[in-house]
Formats: structure tokens, C-alpha cells, sequence
């Protein structure tokens, strides 16, 4: 790092990083102390403290890292709600960021939930409200000629950047559009779930909030609300702000990986397609979602003894996500044997208006290539809303039933029973959340199945025992395989992510379980992400050098993801002036 450089924060001040991995500053008392990535307060030693004009201004106590740690571990739980501890952590990041994330690593099963997805939700739902210190880079529909400048002030040059987290926050964790606030929250968000499970360096990531206005009527009636007041943005506008950023941010950070979150269905995929072929970029939602199912669905497959090829698959909740996941299962079986028309007829899906048939006036793009034929299912029953999933499981006999829905209870005991009685291991995934949210819980599917269900579920869901077998839920949380991915890509500087990268990260994810024991889960817990991280990243990266998309030479891919990755420890920092 060179001088002058920002860090997470994008407040700017002067100090470098040195060969020995310490710190060289020209900053003095305050100054010091009001900088995150620099700030160890009380752990500065006397030798420190006398060199940064830091003697008087802190308590006499030197404390190590693991000191600091449990007290703010006591302080973190001393919080009365959820929201308050991630206001609670949010203030210790903004303050001390070494700490913030040893904090975090420590307790990264416990606190995930509360920095991310769902308490980030109602944190975001509060930011103009709240707002406090501002932490990443804000674009404006209503200036794209200063993308260029508000890039450049973050003072990191083309070979610091590696990850940059960018949302126009239309389709927020299941609460909608939530503008600007919602846009860099859950860019911060993810960028720190990124750094706490894979080791991503949170010095060389920006978090982006594209501001294209919002349609939600509270939000622009608000007179506390921060961003464009005015209502979305659309159509060749947008597009046109958006491809400058894309332009820009490539040409200025061209080693970066651009990762798409929480955008729309009109906007989501198209976005991915159009870009997917020029840039290093990945959505979460789509991709990552997509992965994480294909890597419980091998697992499933491993338990069912059914090969992909010879699945049957009902997706309910045909949206981006439902879709992606989609793509993902085609093309596993395609992978196993089936040829691509063959495989994408062996994926069912329905939304609002029931089964997708493609003389439908209202389908997505992207849903086309899945709708059925008229002709094939012109005598099934239909109801208010077209043909419905009762309709479809007993017509069909799934092997597999996904729920991207969000419709609590969707999954009934007549539809699972149903299900059940076609198939010996049936394969259910409700995997909307939260819990309000879900399809079905998974002890009543046990139950409804006589215990043969193979189950993954989209919240976190404590062991059941049913006549004498504990069965582990695997949830597919989407923290098990994106970080990973994301530190694979860093690893190999890969000029793209490509579906044999997903599929590398999936594998690599389902390979961690032993699913031989009756009641295994099918996917690995998130008590230790950061050993999940590594190994999806070495896969990742191998899988780039095989296809040619690696820029870098990987001879020990092992010993230089290990090497990559970012830990949260102090460093010396040297008062000498630059």
C-alpha cells in the first residue's frame, strides 16, 4: 500500500503499509485514534503511544487483542435486541476495525445473523434515521460523469482493489426497495461477511450504493431520507448509469471482482448476461444461491442413490433466484449426461400464475426457456391461479421440490405426502426465509414423510429426532460458498467467473459432509466458515487455471490461498513521518 492511500472507510489520511507488514504514519494524537484500520486502543504499547502523540489521551492499561475481544464480547451481549448489537458492532467497526473482525471471527456463527441477513434488514430500514458515519462510495443516477471522481477519492489505485459489492437495493432481503440506505447497507454487509469468513482484505474492497432513486412512498416522503428523492430510474437511463460504472470501475480497478446484490427481476439477469462475457462479475442471488443448492442437491444424490440425470425437479417461486437455481441444476444434469433440451424439461416451475406454460403473456425472459408446452399439460386441472402445485406434484412425481416462494406453508401434508408416496428419498428444500417465510417446516416434513425426507432449509434449524434418527438440517446459507468463491477468484486474479468455477465451489462444499450416517446433513455447518472459505477457494482456483482463466501462475494453490487470507491482528504501527 503505498502512501496516501484510503482504507475501508474511504476517510482519508496518510500512512503506508511497510515489507514487515507494520505500519508507517504521519498522523498524531486524535487523529490516530480516529482511524479505523490504525485504531488499537488500549493495545497501542508505551513505545506507540510516545511515537503517535498518544500518551495521556488513552488509559494506562496495555491490553492484548484477546483482552479487548471478551470485553467487547460481554458488551455485545449486554445489548437488549438484535438490532441494537448490530448498531453495537457497526459503532466498534467504525472505530477499531481489527477488533470489529476478530470480534466477528470469534463468533461468526452467532453474530452472522446479526450483521447480515436478517437483522441487517431492519438496520437498513433505519440509515437515514441513524445515519452515522457514511462507509463506501455512493453513485448518483443523477451524475454519472462523477463516477470517475468519486472512485478516484477513494484514493486506491488500479492494483489495491480487489472486491467491489455494488446494489441498486430494489429487492432487499425480502423487505423490497429500500434506496440508498438499503443499497450500501447491504453492500457493507456483504463485504463483511466476505472479510470474516474468507479472509478477504477489507483494505482493498468498496462497497457501492448505485442511487437510481426509489419507489417506496416512505421513503420519498421522508424528510430524513439521505438519497435521490425521486422515483426509479428505468429503462435506457439506467442502463446507460450502469454501464458506466461498469466501464469505470473495470478500467480503474481492473483486477476487481464485481459482485451484482439485491437488484430486481427486470434488472438482475440481464445485468449478469450482458456482463458475464466482458468482466470479472457474480450475483449472489442467482449464482450463489444456485450453487448452494446444487451442492446439498449432490449431497441428496449421493444419499438417494438417483443420478442427476434421472431427477424430476418443481421449482415454486419462479423469480431470479428460483431461476438461477434453475440454471445451476440444468446444468449439473447436462454435466451427468442429459443434453440441454432434455435436462431444462426435466425442471418444473411455478409462480404466481401457476405452472410457466410458454403461451403466457407475462413471463420473464429468463423464464421462457423452462415454461411447458400448452399441449403437454392441457388436461391438468387449473384453479384461480393456473395449474397449482397439488396439480403439479401429483402429475409430475418430483424427486425434488425447491421453494423459493417466500408463501408460508406452501408446502402442505398433502402435497409432501403426495410427493412421498412416488419417491423413496424425496428431496425438499424450502429454502425462503425467514422463518415467517418458509414453505414448511422441516419437522413436519419428517413427519409427513416417515422420516425419508432428504431436507435442506434456508434459516438455521435445530437437530430432530424422529423415531430414534436425529436428523441435521443443512441450511443453505449462501455464507457457505460466496466468500470462498470471491477468495478463489483473488487467489487466481481470474479474468471471469465461470460456471465450471460454480460448479468447483458447489462440489467442494458438498464434498465436506460425510452424509453416509441415516440423518446426516447435507451440508456443513457455519461454525467454521473460514476452513469451508479456504477449501471452496483452492477448488475455485484451480478450477481457473484449468480453463485458462487465471492470471496468475498457481503451482501450491493450498499454501497461497492460506497466505491470502486476511486475519484480524494488530500490526506495529511507526510513528516516523512520510
Amino acid at each position: 500500500m503505498s502512501p496516501g492511500k484510503r482504507k475501508p472507510d474511504l476517510v482519508s489520511f496518510m500512512f503506508a503499509e511497510q515489507p514487515d507488514g507494520s505500519y508507517v504514519t504521519s498522523l498524531r494524537g486524535q487523529a490516530v485514534l480516529h482511524e479505523p484500520l490504525l485504531n488499537k486502543d488500549t493495545a497501542f504499547s508505551p513505545e506507540e503511544r510516545a511515537e503517535l502523540g498518544l500518551e495521556g489521551l488513552l488509559p494506562t492499561a496495555v491490553e492484548s487483542l484477546d483482552e479487548q475481544v471478551r470485553r467487547m464480547y460481554l458488551q455485545y451481549r449486554a445489548q437488549p435486541s438484535d438490532l441494537l448489537k448490530n448498531v453495537y458492532l457497526e459503532a466498534l467497526r467504525d472505530r477499531n476495525e481489527v477488533l470489529y473482525y476478530r470480534l466477528l471471527v470469534d463468533h461468526l456463527r452467532e453474530m452472522l445473523p446479526v450483521v447480515y441477513d436478517p437483522t441487517v434488514a431492519a438496520a437498513i430500514k433505519g440509515y437515514s434515521h441513524e445515519y452515522r458515519r457514511p462507509r463506501g462510495v455512493y453513485l448518483s443516477v443523477e451524475d454519472p460523469a462523477g463516477i470517475e471522481r468519486a472512485l478516484t477519492n477513494t484514493g486506491l489505485g488500479p492494483d489495491d482493489v480487489d472486491l467491489i459489492v455494488a446494489s441498486d437495493a430494489e429487492e432487499i432481503l425480502g423487505i423490497g426497495d429500500w434506496g440508498v440506505g438499503g443499497g450500501i447497507g447491504i453492500a457493507t454487509g456483504k463485504l463483511a461477511v466476505y472479510t470474516a469468513a474468507a479472509g478477504i482484505d477489507p483494505a482493498r474492497v468498496i462497497p457501492v450504493a448505485l442511487d437510481v432513486g426509489t419507489d417506496n412512498e416512505a421513503l420519498l416522503n421522508d424528510p430524513a431520507y439521505v438519497g435521490n428523492r425521486h422515483a426509479r430510474v428505468r429503462g435506457k437511463r439506467y442502463d446507460d448509469f450502469i454501464d458506466a460504472y461498469v466501464t469505470t470501475a473495470t478500467r480503474m480497478f481492473p483486477g476487481a471482482l464485481l459482485h451484482w446484490e439485491d437488484f430486481g427481476p427486470s434488472n438482475a439477469r440481464r445485468i449478469l448476461e450482458k456482463y458475464t462475457g466482458r468482466v470479472c462479475t457474480f450475483n449472489d442471488d442467482m449464482q450463489g444461491t444456485g450453487a448452494i443448492v446444487l451442492a446439498a442437491m449432490l449431497s441428496a444424490v449421493r444419499v438417494s442413490r438417483t443420478p442427476m440425470r434421472e431427477q424430476r425437479i418443481v421449482i415454486f417461486g419462479a423469480g431470479t433466484a428460483g431461476i438461477g437455481i434453475a440454471d445451476q441444476l440444468r446444468d449439473a444434469m447436462v454435466r451427468d449426461g442429459l443434453d440441454l433440451d432434455t435436462a431444462t424439461r426435466r425442471i418444473w416451475p411455478i409462480d404466481k400464475q401457476g405452472l410457466l406454460t410458454d403461451d403466457m403473456t407475462d413471463l420473464r425472459d429468463y423464464q421462457r426457456s423452462y415454461a411447458r408446452p400448452p399441449d403437454e399439460v392441457a388436461g391438468w386441472a387449473r384453479d384461480g391461479h393456473g395449474i397449482s402445485l397439488a396439480e403439479v406434484v401429483e402429475r409430475v412425481k418430483p424427486t425434488m421440490l425447491l421453494g423459493t416462494s417466500t408463501a408460508h406453508g406452501a408446502f402442505t401434508e398433502k402435497i409432501v405426502r403426495t410427493m412421498a408416496a412416488g419417491v423413496d428419498r424425496p428431496i425438499i428444500f424450502p429454502i425462503s426465509n425467514p422463518t415467517e417465510r418458509i414453505e414448511a417446516m422441516p419437522a413436519d416434513l419428517i413427519r409427513w414423510s416417515d422420516g425419508r425426507a432428504l431436507i435442506a432449509t434456508g434459516i438455521p434449524i435445530e437437530p430432530i429426532t424422529y423415531k430414534g434418527v436425529t436428523h441435521a438440517i443443512g441450511q443453505a446459507n449462501n455464507a457457505l460458498l460466496y466468500p470462498g468463491l470471491g477468495l478463489g477468484v483473488v487467489v487466481a486474479r481470474a479474468r471471469r467467473v465461470s460456471p465450471g468455477m460454480l460448479q468447483a465451489a458447489a462440489e467442494a462444499v458438498g464434498d465436506m459432509v460425510d452424509v453416509s450416517a441415516p440423518g446426516a446433513s447435507l451440508l456443513p455447518q457455519v461454525d467454521n466458515l473460514r476452513e469451508v472459505s479456504a477449501t471452496v477457494a483452492v477448488a475455485v482456483a484451480n478450477r481457473a487455471a484449468e480453463e485458462h482463466l487465471a492470471r496468475v501462475d498457481l503451482r501450491d494453490t493450498v499454501q497461497r490461498v492460506l497466505e491470502s487470507m486476511w486475519r484480524p491482528a494488530y500490526r506495529r504501527v511507526h510513528g516516523n513521518g512520510l
